[in-house]
This record gives structure tokens, sequence and C-alpha cells, in this order.
């Protein structure tokens, strides 16, 4: 007992200083300060800490936070050639290079990639791509892909994603650089990047897409701009052909939490001694992007994948095995906790315990156990689980208007679970592009 109230003691001290040198260095007079000693006393410093300092009040630090949450600024491929589509790999005269203006006036770049079997039927293929637009939208259905944070739609992992949309699927798709990505203007914030989704959207529709032939597909950053758009379009009645959340998480603040660098150390495990200590910094995200609170307003057909090593748990079935991490950057648990946001509303409700566990009665305690019984009954009747070997688990749910599908895959990691042929072809299949 004396080791682990000494352990104890020690963990608190620990998170406690932890706790205390990170709201330090959200402090700009002590960053300042720190970095004029280091200095001071050095003859040699570090070429990035003279930088930094130089730059430092003119990029205060709540620009610093924007920028680590986006990464805008890392536009990867470094000077890209937006107007050359091929140079990434895609057809010759695939591909519209185009600019959407958005209802706040910035302008985003974009890409709208003609679906092969389209792309194919064309008599050449000299013509330029715009030229093919409208046509394109009448003969196939299209995908509207929003991308994760860093980078470009010209980076090789959103590529790919491309071209499997267009091949596997035969869909169009229109992809864009949120504001402040890319080549379009502007600064990136929850409120405008949802402003952005919707005038892709808009930019679809005005072209001669129909609702009903446009699936919304977003990935990482991109699955909390999807349900954005997804919730706002569900409010106004109207009904896209899907929604598909690839590597999801269930709110920023969340994969804040559960963050863990190189998927061994977990950033804010130090904090948990500290009362309170947590939940003071994730007030201060500013950029929430609350996916889980949107799924009540996220009506259709919707599609969760994720890559997680499969383990006897399964959502919906009550099981205790855990599986095997394989996305380092968002844990499967999202997804999981996305997939039981959808079922909840269609099992009996737990009874809340009080708060303090002493004060539980034997009545309360049998009411609730019998309770949570019926819920993992009524759940294994609802949800059905498919193991396809080599492969994944599949787990879906009918609740009488819509199916909702959780897709758990043994591979892909974070950036790949979304072009794996298995992934598509389950897509394909629900939403009827076969």
């Amino acid at each position: 007992m004396a080791y682990l109230s000494a352990a104890r003691k020690g963990a608190t001290i620990f998170g406690g200083l932890y706790a205390a040198a990170i709201l330090a260095v959200m402090i700009p007079y002590i960053q300042t300060q720190c970095v004029q000693v280091y200095l001071l006393n050095n003859t040699r410093p570090h070429p990035t800490l003279v930088l930094w300092y130089a730059l430092h009040d003119l990029f205060p630090l709540n620009q610093l936070v924007l920028v680590l949450q986006f990464l805008h600024a890392l536009k990867i491929p470094l000077f890209s050639d937006y107007n050359t589509p091929e140079k990434y790999g895609l057809a010759p005269n695939k591909t519209a290079n185009l600019k959407i203006s958005t209802a706040d006036g910035e302008l985003l770049g974009a890409w709208f990639i003609l679906a092969d079997q389209f792309y194919h039927s064309l008599p050449s293929h000299s013509a330029p791509p715009v030229e093919h637009v409208g046509a394109a939208l009448k003969a196939r259905p299209t995908v509207l892909f929003f991308h994760g944070n860093a980078g470009t739609r010209a980076f090789g992992a959103r590529i790919q994603h491309y071209t499997t949309f267009s091949s596997r699927l035969s869909a169009n798709v229109l992809a864009i650089d949120y504001r402040g990505y890319g080549d379009s203007t502007g600064t990136p914030s929850e409120v405008g990047l949802a402003r952005d989704a919707r005038a892709a959207w808009n930019w679809l529709i005005d072209n001669g897409a129909l609702a009903s032939d446009i699936l919304i597909v977003g990935h990482s950053l991109g699955t909390g701009v999807s349900s954005l758009l997804s919730a706002e379009l569900s409010d106004e009645e109207i009904a896209p052909k899907g929604v598909v959340l690839l590597s999801p998480f269930s709110s920023i603040s969340k994969v804040v939490e559960t963050y863990s660098m190189l998927g061994i150390f977990p950033l804010l495990r130090p904090l948990a001694s500290i009362p309170r200590a947590t939940e003071f910094l994730m007030k201060r995200l500013i950029h929430k992007f609350d996916t889980d609170k949107l799924v009540p307003r996220m009506k259709g057909q919707i599609i969760i994948a994720h890559a997680g090593e499969c383990g006897s748990r399964h959502p919906g079935t009550g099981s205790q095995d855990r599986p095997t991490e394989n996305d380092w950057d968002i844990p499967y648990t999202h997804s999981e906790a996305l997939f039981t946001a959808f079922l909840d509303p269609h099992l009996p409700q737990m009874i809340a315990l009080p708060p303090h566990l002493a004060s539980l009665s034997q009545e309360q305690w049998s009411e609730f156990t019998s309770r949570a019984a019926e819920r993992r009954e009524a759940r294994e009747a609802l949800v059905s689980t498919t193991e396809i070997p080599k492969f994944g688990t599949l787990h879906k749910f009918n609740d009488g208007k819509r199916t909702v599908t959780h897709v758990q895959t043994l591979h892909g990691g974070h950036d790949y679970v979304g072009i794996q042929e298995g992934v598509s072809d389950i897509i394909g299949q629900t939403f009827g592009f076969f």
C-alpha cells in the first residue's frame, strides 16, 4: 500500500509539472523569455529557434494552434501544377482543373475527374474535360470527396482514391482543396470548411447532377466536413446517395485525448492525474468537429470504414476482446463510437448510475444489470456480423429506413483503408454502383 501511495503521489506531481509546462508554453510572454534566455546563452543557437524568435510577434499562438490543427501550410506536393493533373498519374484530358466560389467569397481549387466508363466512351480525348462535365454528371454517379488535413488534392494517397472511385465504381469524382489548402484562398476554420463543402455540392447540382447521384465521401478530417454537409442537407430534406466515412473521428477533442505519438506514446496521459486538466485544455479547442453530435441529424445510408486488426469484439455484440490497432492516427474506437451512436436510439436506454456507487442500492444494481442484458440482446438481434477472411469484419443494421454499415479492415492503416478493393466493393454494392 505504501508503494501504491508513493506511486500515486509521484504520478500526481509529474502530471502537475507536465500540465504546468503545457500551460506555460501557451503564454506568449513565457515563450519569448525562454527563447531569449536560450539565445543569450548559446553562441551558436539552432537556426530554427532563431527563426521562431524572429517571427514570434508576427505569428501569435492562436495562429499556431490553427496551423497545427489543419496543417494547411504543408502544401504537399510542393509547387503543385494543378493545371496538369496528368503529372500526378491521371489520364490525359480526364481531369478538369476548376475554381469554385463559396458563399463568403473564397475561391476553391478543385479537380473534376471523369468516370472511367464515361471517359472510355468518348470518341477522342482531345477536348478539354471541362466540356464533358454536364454529360458525365448525367451518365454516371459522382463521388464528392473531402480529404484529410495537410497536403493538397494532388497528394499521392488522394490520387489513389480518385482512381479507385473512377475505375472500381466507375464514378465521377469532385475533389476540392478547402480554403487555405493548395491553391484555394482564405484561412481554414470549421465554419469555413462547412461552407466549402456546400459550395462543392452546389457546383455539382448547378452543373446538372441529381442529389440522389452524389455520394459524399470523407477521409479523416474530411469525415468531419462530410458529416457537417450531410447534417445540413438532411435539415433541408435533401437526400444524397449516401455518406462514407473513412478513418473517421468522433470529435476532435476525442482525437486529442486518444492520440499517441507513433502509436505508442499517449499525448495527454500524463495529465490524467490532475483533476480537470484535460478538460481545461479541451475547452481551448476552437474547431471541434463534433461528428458524434451530428449523428441524430444525418439521414440516409451510411458506411463507416476503419482499419483495426479484428479481434472477437465487434460493435453491437457486447464481446470484450479488443482488436489490434492498425490506424496510428485515429484509433478504430472512434468508428465504433460512431456506429454505436447511430445504433443507440434503437436500443433500450441504460439506467443512469448515481455519482457515488457506494450509495447504489441492491434494487438499483439489479435494475441496471437487467437493462444492460436487455440492451446487449437487442444489439445482437439488430446487428448482423460477417467475418470476411483475410479482409476484416462487416457489421450492419437496418432500422427500417436505412442501413448503417461498419467495415473494420485488417489492413489499410489510416491513409489507405478507402482504396482497398474490398471496401470499394462494399460501397458499390451498398449504394448501387454495380
